[in-house]
């Protein structure tokens, strides 16, 4: 249960700094935004231009020469474009473990709790329920004394008749107003009386609600103060879980995803870790892009097979120095003590063709061994091997290291 009201609020954590980092990505990425933009304007110019009918054979090879020129411009403005965001994967890789020396990789577990001010999961049954509106009845009729006859004889008696019709018409109106004012007011006092159960109903399911939410936090809470304390006796299902919020936290490019698998040892100390990250096969491959103009064409133009080595194997080294970093930083009790890590890749072996982890680099590393290193100022492959890591010969080959000798307890 801890586990997984804490996860819950871990991926609300995350996912609201996803959404600052995509937020600060949005601002990078404008320029490569203007840019299309540009191109789409262009290709709206080029559009109306090949619509225009050319008076003579002059303005029609000026009309072709102008179009031309403005396919040109867009094919140019498309492909800085795209070199514009090739550029920006490249910068983001190169400073895979740069991003995260500037974040403090602790968590602070006490801002896990809900205080009491936390606002009500339901606050629509907070709201009373608006009453029935009273209806406006209809005037009273009013008798109206017939007219005088203009008739010279029979004055009286006409005037007799008169009064009569009219004092039947008056006690016919007065009937249906009677009869319309008390199905009005019927009508009202029944709404009055629904309002009324259903008012009450909502008072006390909202006292219901109250407790449960209120339940909900004391509960939520007391999961917290239990994980904090098991996380404080070193329980190793605490640590594995607070761990698994730091790697959660951890904020690699959307374009390369990576994946954690965790075991820890209390009676040593050790957390074996292991994480896999993209393939070579998945690796940018694009150096550039360019524009042909004798074909009208935009290519591709490929790493040279060394530099995407070299790129793919800074990755990797990046990747595991940045991973004891986050962990040894994240762990301010100092209940691990040493890293047992391995970094690779999921993908098909070379010899047998079945799907497995392929490591290309496993390190075992103390606290105080790794602590000391100013990590704003080492070479990532250097920092390995002067912790004795075993490191693949060619990892974009899929060899992988051998790491049976490094030390796990």
């Amino acid at each position: 249960m801890a586990k997984s009201l804490l996860s819950v609020t871990m991926r609300a954590i995350k996912a609201a700094e996803r959404e600052r980092i995509r937020q600060a990505n949005t601002a990078k990425r404008s320029y490569n935004a203007e840019l299309k933009e540009q191109a789409r304007a262009v290709k709206a110019r080029e559009l109306r231009l090949m619509q225009v009918k050319a008076a003579n054979n002059k303005e029609r090879l000026a009309q072709e020469k102008a179009v031309k020129a403005a396919h040109i411009e867009a094919q140019l403005a498309e492909v800085e474009s795209l070199n514009a965001e090739i550029r920006g994967v490249f910068v983001e890789l190169d400073g895979l473990l740069g991003a995260t020396l500037a974040v403090d990789d602790y968590i602070d577990l006490e801002k896990l709790r809900k205080p009491s001010s936390t606002a009500f999961d339901k606050p629509k049954l907070e709201a009373a329920l608006p009453q029935p509106i009273k209806p406006q009845l209809p005037n009273e009729p009013q008798f109206e004394e017939p007219p005088q006859p203009k008739a010279i004889f029979g004055k009286k008696k006409k005037l007799e008749q008169a009064r009569l019709e009219a004092r039947q018409k008056y006690a016919t109106q007065k009937e249906d107003w009677t009869r319309r004012v008390a199905r009005l007011q019927s009508q009202y006092e029944d709404a009055l009386a629904k309002h009324a159960v259903a008012e009450e109903r909502r008072i006390k399911e909202l006292a219901q609600e109250k407790e449960r939410f209120q339940n909900f936090l004391n509960e939520h809470n007391r999961n917290v103060d239990q994980f904090i304390n098991d996380l404080a006796y070193g329980d190793a299902e605490a640590v594995k879980d607070y761990i698994e919020m730091v790697a959660e936290n951890s904020n690699y490019p959307d374009h390369f995803e990576i994946a954690h698998d965790f075991s820890f040892r209390p009676d040593h100390a050790e957390l074996q870790m292991k994480v896999s990250i993209p393939s070579p096969s998945s690796f940018p491959s694009v150096k550039e892009y360019k524009y042909v103009k004798t074909s009208d064409e935009i290519r591709e133009i490929p790493l040279p097979k060394t530099e995407f080595r070299q790129r793919y194997c800074s990755v990797v080294y990046q990747v595991a120095v940045r991973s004891l970093h986050e962990v040894f930083e994240a762990d301010r009790r100092g209940i691990i003590q040493t890293i047992s890590l391995e970094v690779g890749t999921e993908e098909g072996d070379p010899a047998t063709g079945k799907i497995g982890f392929i490591p290309f680099v496993g390190v075992s590393t103390a606290r105080s061994t790794f602590m000391e290193f100013d990590l704003a100022n080492v070479v990532p492959h250097a920092t390995l091997k002067h912790l004795g890591a075993a490191i693949s010969k060619d990892p974009v080959s899929l060899v992988a290291a051998d790491v049976f000798g490094v030390r796990k307890s």
